[in-house]
């Protein structure tokens, strides 16, 4: 008997792993496992591949996704954690997918394709510019592998969060500063989103991400 526990609206727990109702019947994106519990599809999430995932099993309080919002993915790669937050929002949720990479973004188009609520873009997460038609979003999810993320995120929801908004950040200590300690690394992130943002949770992602943290932080 599978036991499902609804963590967050449209994030379950069943039998102790983290999963989401499945948009597009039948069609898993990474090779993740599938299961139909009475009629209803689920698709479970990796937390050693999604830095969401790893913070909802280390503990997250919330994840302030919601159906219908507007969600601008910094860094989207090749669909992993964002086709989750596209199952999570729902087909009245948009989803702006930023991508630099030529490689994980041709990788990403076929999963937009089939789930509509996902726009790929390709482009810079530090030229805004470049998708600035795609207005004010809800949340603002940042995980990008560069030294200067911290400021490409403030960036970022300077131009398109919604007052009252949430921003995600996945701290890559290793992307910032291999010589320093990610300690180090991590309160110094966190004294420069202060400056705009109000922080309300830290999370330290080990063991599913060595040297990670996750930082929800809104727009006040």
């Amino acid at each position: 008997m599978e036991k499902i526990i609804e963590k967050f609206p449209e994030v379950f727990e069943i039998n102790g792993k983290i999963a989401t109702k499945n948009l597009i019947k039948g069609n898993p994106v990474y090779g993740e496992r599938i299961v139909n519990i009475n009629n209803t599809e689920y698709r479970f999430w990796d937390p050693n591949r999604s830095k969401l995932c790893a913070a909802i099993k280390k503990g997250l309080q919330n994840i302030y996704l919601k159906k219908g919002d507007t969600i601008l993915y910094l860094g989207a790669a090749t669909g992993t954690t964002s086709s989750h937050i596209a199952d999570i929002i729902g087909e009245k949720g948009i989803e702006y997918c930023i991508e630099f990479a030529p490689i994980s973004f041709r990788k990403l188009i076929p999963i937009c394709e089939k789930r509509t609520n996902m726009i790929p873009i390709m482009g810079d997460a530090r030229k805004p510019d470049i998708y600035k038609d795609v207005g004010k979003v809800d949340i603002v999810y940042e995980d990008v592998a560069q030294p200067d993320l911290g400021e490409i995120l403030l960036t970022n929801c300077r131009y398109f969060l919604k007052k009252g908004g949430y921003a995600m950040l996945a701290v890559k200590s290793q992307s910032i500063d291999v010589t320093k300690n990610p300690e180090d690394i991590y309160k110094k992130t966190i004294k420069q989103l202060q400056k705009e943002l109000k922080i309300i949770e830290t999370i330290i992602l080990d063991p599913y991400e060595k040297d990670h943290m996750f930082i929800v932080a809104q727009k006040l």
